[in-house]
């Protein structure tokens, strides 16, 4: 029998060693941490009960991933919940931009820009089970569906600001651009609307969607899976240097490249190597976490119905807050998602006690607190908000790296989402999910399709060890 060890339990690192052991391979698990999961853990931060998730929290991309649907992870007590409205940004007359799952209804809500809004999202996104198959890969290689592939490309390869100039209202424009700030990218740069784009399409077909119980719900189906398949899981254990991994007929590595070029060190190909130690790191994030009483009192009522809620004003705002964070600089007004996952999922509350998950863009490493600017941004849309906070919990850039090396600096995307990196992952090869180090494979979200709980950078990772794994079969049995 064919071995294997998974470096890194998130979901990555999970559905690459659920995929190999469900191939035969005997395959076990090291993960630092206490618990499996990366950037899909929950946890009680604030009230007993109030169920808050640490980093991921809202899964487009996800809940229609295809290799989380054919591991049927619905026996392991997967449940995803969709919100009324999947997305709301208010401005600050009162109005708000209105994302729901049915194209056809937020076209309708967007007024003179809804015919705009059905010719950039209705068909790709009733094609998005077949684009997919193309978009959560790796983009340089033969399409499956080139005429799909190209009519989602072309608006994608624009700067994000270059789109919305497209749009007559400012509530579409300051929904497209909310949406397309998730890059932490400079929106004004080639390919920013990339990865905006993928999640609305995924978002129309699919649903903004919660796990139920929390995002912890995702990594624990996996982990359950695996332990099913003959799997193992051992944490507590942080690889810091290759001689700590057993010996393997395949490693995946779910971690940061600069992690692994100082595990493996001068092991991997020196071009491999060098490219990982200059692998880019993007802005980061600073979260706060509030237990809020009976909710927040939007003023925008359709705030008060929807899964995530972005704040920052127009669109104008939102561009000149990406680029100031960019530049190193804390904007006065940052950036800020809210997650309002209770309103799909209401285990997650304590009573009248809802748990309310933000996080601002910050630049990246930023060492100082920013809990004040989120409240104040919260403030802003929602008068009386102050108010209704039991408690807070605040997790830092620098805190954010402390408990998952992959996010560094406070960079949960696991780097930065520019054109190189977003295109070839951490360097420039046809194969990213290869190391140059035979049996070696990378598969983090530095690696394309890039972060969320979709879990296809494991996959993608796992299919080429397999691959690998049966020509050393071939190769011992000739």
């Amino acid at each position: 029998m064919s071995t294997a060890t998974v470096v890194g339990s998130g979901p990555n690192g999970l559905v690459a060693a659920v995929l190999l052991a469900r191939s035969g391979v005997d395959v076990t698990v090291l993960e630092a941490a206490d618990t499996v999961g990366g950037g899909t853990r929950t946890v009680e931060a604030i009230v007993p009960g109030l169920l808050h998730d640490h980093c991921s929290a809202v899964h487009p991309m996800a809940v229609g991933s295809p290799v989380l649907g054919d591991l049927g992870l619905d026996r392991y007590g997967l449940r995803w919940r969709l919100p009324e409205i999947d997305c709301a940004h208010p401005l600050d007359d009162g109005t708000a931009g209105v994302l729901h799952r049915s194209v056809t209804a937020t076209a309708d809500g967007l007024g003179t820009d809804g015919r705009r809004w059905r010719t950039l999202f209705e068909q790709p996104a009733r094609d998005y089970d077949l684009l997919g198959e193309d978009i959560l890969g790796p983009l340089l290689r033969v399409p499956r569906h080139p005429l799909k592939l190209t009519r989602f490309g072309v608006p994608a390869a624009l700067p994000a600001t270059a789109l919305a100039r497209s749009f007559r209202t400012e509530q579409a424009r300051a929904l497209w651009l909310g949406v397309a700030a998730h890059a932490f990218r400079p929106l004004n740069r080639p390919l920013s609307s990339a990865i905006g784009l993928g999640i609305l399409t995924a978002g129309h077909r699919h649903g903004w969607a919660v796990a139920e119980g929390g995002s912890r719900a995702i990594s624990d189906a996996l982990a359950a899976a695996l332990l099913d398949l003959g799997g193992t899981i051992e944490t507590g254990v942080h690889v810091r240097s290759a001689s700590q991994v057993p010996p393997s007929d395949a490693v995946i590595w779910d971690v940061a490249p600069t992690v692994l070029a100082e595990v493996l060190g001068d092991r991997l190909p020196p071009r491999t190597a060098r490219a990982f130690r200059r692998f880019r790191r993007g802005p980061a994030a600073f979260k706060v976490d509030f237990a809020v009483a009976e909710g927040v009192p939007w003023r925008a009522e359709a705030a008060r119905r929807a899964g995530t809620v972005h704040l920052a004003g127009t669109g104008r705002e939102i561009a000149a807050a990406e680029r100031d964070v960019h530049e190193g600089r804390l904007p006065e007004r940052p950036f800020v998602l809210v997650g309002q996952q209770y309103l799909a999922d209401p285990t997650r509350s304590a009573g009248d006690v809802h748990p309310v998950w933000a996080y601002a863009h910050v630049p990246h490493g930023y060492d100082g607190d920013v809990t004040e600017a989120v409240t104040a941004q919260i403030e802003r849309f929602a008068p009386g908000f102050r108010e209704r906070v039991v408690g807070n919990s605040a997790c830092s850039p620098g805190e954010f790296g402390a408990a998952n090396p992959n996010f560094a600096g406070g960079d949960i995307l696991t780097g930065a989402k520019d054109v190189r990196q977003l295109v070839f992952g951490p360097r420039t090869t046809l194969q990213p999910y290869d190391t140059g180090l035979p049996g070696h494979y990378l598969c983090s979200a530095a690696t394309p399709p890039g972060p969320g709980a979709h879990g296809m950078c494991g996959a993608h990772a796992a299919g080429r060890a397999l691959r690998q794994l049966r020509q050393l079969r071939d190769g011992r049995a000739s």
